[in-house]
């Protein structure tokens, strides 16, 4: 898959990194620019990358309206965390009661990533690895992503260490797909990270607000969701009888693998009362980009 270098250093003092976020600090500071990504940057020039094909569950996930912040069980979203700043090389990581970074040893590391394209946050999403490429590529030169390449990456760690769920969407090339899939069925066969607990297929009964900011593990886009639904009756409870039809309304549009089916999240996830599964496992789909 072609996609766009650019190197630079990982930062965090400032910052509130989770298991599928960083910010990084390009080397040219009109690197996004000149590559045409339409990144927000800060100050400092630095940006907010999105680690592509993966979730991790939510440290701090603001509802819609007037639902309040959010957040899903600390144990795996923390160890989530904490991974993917040490493969990057971080040795040592002090944060305040708000999760920012108030120190980090080393302050900066280097690293480069491979991008094609920014969300609708202005976040690059992107594969990132630490240190420096290897060979001769230039500082935004196309190269090419393999299966080989993408298993030195970050997100492909997360994955294979189990403490992150695969979460697909279309602009993914199928062969590094398939690859991250296999990953995450082997983390999961090997009882690693947060698949023990995991019961997003298995299912589980709603009773609580709080059962499903700290108990539940669950795929992320099911846990926001619920928590967008929820935050819909400013009453506090948890009846699940109109969360089939919130979810019609979100058009959350895929396709699943390997038969091709097209049609939208909604169709997947069962509701029966209040117990609630997904139907096919995360890393058979495949969302299309809104």
């Amino acid at each position: 898959m072609p996609m766009t270098l650019i190197k630079g250093t990982f930062q965090l003092v400032g910052a509130s990194p989770d298991g599928d976020s960083v910010r990084f600090y390009p080397e040219d500071p009109q690197a996004t620019k000149k590559a045409g990504l339409k990144v927000r940057l800060n100050s400092r020039g630095g940006m907010q990358l999105r680690l592509d094909a993966i979730d991790a569950l939510e440290t701090h996930y603001q509802a819609r309206g007037t639902g309040g912040m959010w957040h899903q069980p600390s144990e795996f979203a923390d160890a989530a965390a904490a991974n993917l700043l040490k493969v990057l090389g971080f040795k040592t990581v002090t944060r305040d009661e708000r999760g920012r970074v108030t120190s980090s040893t080393p302050i900066k590391v280097p690293g480069h990533i491979l991008t094609r394209f920014a969300d609708k946050y202005g976040r690059a999403v992107a594969f990132a690895f630490p240190g420096q490429r290897p060979g001769r590529s230039m500082d935004l030169s196309q190269v090419h992503l393999d299966v080989k390449t993408l298993k030195n990456s970050a997100n492909y760690r997360q994955v294979a260490d189990g403490l992150v769920y695969p979460t697909f969407y279309s602009l993914l090339y199928p062969d590094l797909r398939e690859a991250l899939a296999g990953a995450a069925v082997k983390a999961r066969q090997d009882g690693l990270g947060l698949w023990p607990r995991d019961v997003t297929n298995s299912g589980f009964k709603l009773s609580s607000r709080r059962q499903l900011a700290d108990e539940l593990v669950i795929l992320p886009k099911l846990f926001r969701r619920l928590v967008d639904y929820l935050a819909l009756d400013e009453s506090g409870g948890v009846s699940l009888t109109g969360f089939s039809d919130f979810l019609d309304t979100r058009n959350d549009r895929l396709f699943t693998v390997p038969d091709g089916h097209a049609t939208e999240f909604e169709t997947l996830v069962s509701v029966k009362r209040q117990t609630v599964n997904l139907t096919v496992e995360p890393e058979r789909i495949v969302f299309i980009e809104a």
